[in-house]
């Protein structure tokens, strides 16, 4: 049976990786200057375009993926005879893996010979993506679903995220520092770093004083962390913020030998909650 891989937008992956590998893809939408897009990788509306109405004051709220919409595409390719790994955005970030286990059973009670595998990343963006990187490229050298669902299980709690904001007043609008907090660093010029915990939620780390020294720290946490870093695709994100996003690469590239390095924009989803500027590095690690 033929294997057919899904994720959804929030994994961030560049949209040409997306259609030269036939990688499925459910959207999250967001609703934008008064009106709801699916998040299809700036085709609609580019991320240059995003950020900077952002970074003008436009507010962004998102929505997770419902039920139905899991269930119509789950249903389309069991239809066409393919077995499904769906690997999808932390559940502690979001319900919308919920939804999809919930999806599931409705499609299995309507196909009972369908198979699928619905797999919590843990992840957030280019780490939930990276996930999917490593599954279809073992799809491509031949391995089974098995033994690519086992893969993405024993390995994604290895997945580090690493990664800082420019602005602290897009994470206080999400809960995730304190009214006083953002104002004292904006003063201050504090920049956090960040990363995802093994729950697969977003946890700061230290606070450094200026941008440099927060892209350092990114960049030293994969020299401290990095596991055979000679054979590793490496991939980092960004909110609209190229020069630190080829500035992190280089200072990688100096100390150190990669399989590749892929830059790619932070979709609007994410972006919605991190706001432009953040930077974002991710690799595998023995550990998170």
């Amino acid at each position: 049976m033929q294997v057919k891989i899904i994720t959804d937008s929030c994994s961030d992956l560049p949209i040409e990786y997306i259609n030269d590998n036939d990688i499925s893809v459910v959207s999250m939408t967001y609703h934008f200057k008064g009106r709801e897009y699916a998040d299809d990788f700036g085709r609609t509306i580019s991320y240059s375009e995003f950020y900077a109405a952002v970074r003008n004051g436009e507010m962004s709220t998102t929505s997770q993926i419902n039920v139905f919409t899991f269930a119509e595409e789950f249903k389309k390719h069991i239809k066409d005879g393919q077995s499904i790994i769906y690997i999808g955005f932390s559940s502690a970030l979001s319900g919308s893996l919920n939804n999809a286990l919930i999806a599931k059973d409705m499609v299995l009670k309507e196909y009972s010979n369908a198979d699928i595998s619905v797999i919590d990343s843990k992840s957030a963006s280019a780490g939930e993506g990276l996930l999917v990187y490593y599954a279809c490229e073992m799809l491509k050298n031949g391995k089974s679903k098995q033994e690519i669902v086992e893969w993405v299980k024993n390995n994604k709690l290895k997945l580090n995220h690493w990664f800082t904001v420019d602005s602290l007043n897009h994470l206080r609008r999400g809960g995730r520092v304190s009214n006083t907090k953002a104002f004292i660093g904006t003063v201050l010029d504090i920049k956090p770093v960040l990363h995802v915990d093994d729950e697969g939620r977003l946890i700061p780390v230290r606070k450094v004083k200026g941008r440099k020294k927060s892209i350092r720290m990114i960049a030293n946490k994969f020299f401290e962390m990095a596991v055979k870093p000679e054979e590793q695709l490496v991939i980092i994100s960004h909110g609209d913020c190229i020069e630190d996003a080829n500035h992190l690469k280089e200072l990688i590239l100096k100390e150190t030998s990669v399989k590749d390095i892929i830059i790619t924009y932070i979709g609007p989803v994410i972006g919605a909650h991190s706001g432009p500027g953040t930077l974002a590095l991710f690799f595998i690690g023995e550990k998170r």
